[in-house]
């Protein structure tokens, strides 16, 4: 605690000082090995438009330069919206958050048809027509369930080795597997003009919504494309804990960073928690099975001392088998 409370204080102020100036701070290379041991949890960042997810990351290691970073799941540059970052022992959790439902706000432009079926792509179809409310209704309930979607060209999807988007940009066809995914809920949200409806969608890992915008298209005998596109929630991650990147920024520089730093385990909502006692964790920290009598089967399973996440891992027939052991 000591410890943290010296960085806190040494962010705060140090930043004010001249590089020349008398000082008892620490050098600066011991101030980044304490950040980096003291920084574990996530991030809810609002991605900007026009900035991919991978940039996101990049500006997030200069400011804060943790020992592992990465995100779940990645956004378009068009979109914006909730874009999970985990920092330190939280990379250690970031499947949990791919799988989680995720909630995105859209608006499709029905008429026109695009390469990428959003607005940054190239104009290939146009003169479809403009569907009315009650039509969208009607072909609404097809999209939800278990349903087959064909991922656009323009995606992250390997094809032999190369991403389908960089092949679709030389000019090149590209014939994508259509796979399963998971729609709970689509609603029309609102009538924003002639051609433009907003939508919410409420979906499983890997549904593209710029598939949907193409296929609902279809089905209503026109073209379309999107024009707008928010996440507004990954599992837990909600508009409610999103900061900006220039936000954050300044609660780096004031040294508050840990206000908005979220738990390890926030993406683990979905996976049975167990509490354990001291000697059992001493075990898993060592490499060992422990026995959780009463405790059934599961594929996934969390276990806790003193309210610190020590292990994820399986249980089968009592036994619980770490997977992924935290450093906390």
């Amino acid at each position: 605690a000591s410890c943290l409370n010296y960085f806190l204080n040494w962010m705060k102020h140090s930043i004010t000082l001249k590089k020349s100036a008398k000082s008892s701070n620490p050098p600066k290379h011991l101030m980044t090995k304490i950040l980096k041991n003291i920084i574990n949890g996530w991030l809810a960042i609002d991605k900007p438009e026009g900035m991919n997810s991978t940039r996101v990351v990049s500006i997030i290691k200069k400011l804060i330069r943790p020992t592992k970073i990465g995100h779940a799941g990645t956004l378009d540059p068009m979109a914006t919206g909730v874009l999970p970052i985990a920092i330190g022992e939280a990379t250690k959790t970031v499947q949990f958050a791919m799988g989680a439902r995720k909630k995105y706000l859209f608006t499709i432009h029905f008429g026109t048809e695009t390469d990428s079926f959003d607005k940054e792509g190239k104009i290939t179809k146009s003169g479809g027509k403009f569907p009315n409310k009650n039509e969208i209704l009607e072909k609404i309930p097809e999209f939800i369930g278990d349903i087959e979607q064909t991922p656009p060209a323009f995606s992250a999807i390997k094809v032999d080795g190369e991403r389908s988007y960089d092949l679709a940009r030389k000019g090149q066809a590209v014939k994508l597997k259509s796979r399963k995914v998971k729609i709970y809920a689509l609603n029309l949200v609102s009538q924003v003009s002639e051609s433009d409806f907003e939508f919410e969608v409420e979906c499983g890992k890997g549904t593209y919504v710029r598939a949907i915008a193409r296929d609902l298209s279809y089905k209503l005998d026109t073209y379309g494309h999107l024009i707008k596109l928010r996440r507004s929630q990954v599992g837990k991650f909600n508009e409610k804990n999103l900061i900006s990147l220039e936000k954050l920024e300044d609660l780096v520089h004031n040294g508050e960073l840990f206000k908005e730093l979220l738990p390890v385990d926030s993406a683990l909502d979905d996976i049975p928690v167990l509490e354990i006692n001291a000697a059992n964790s001493s075990k898993i920290r060592n490499g060992q099975l422990i026995f959780v009598e009463g405790i059934p089967n599961a594929e996934k399973a969390c276990v806790k001392y003193d309210n610190k996440v020590v292990a994820v891992g399986t249980i089968n027939e009592e036994i619980f088998k770490p997977e992924r052991v935290f450093n906390l």
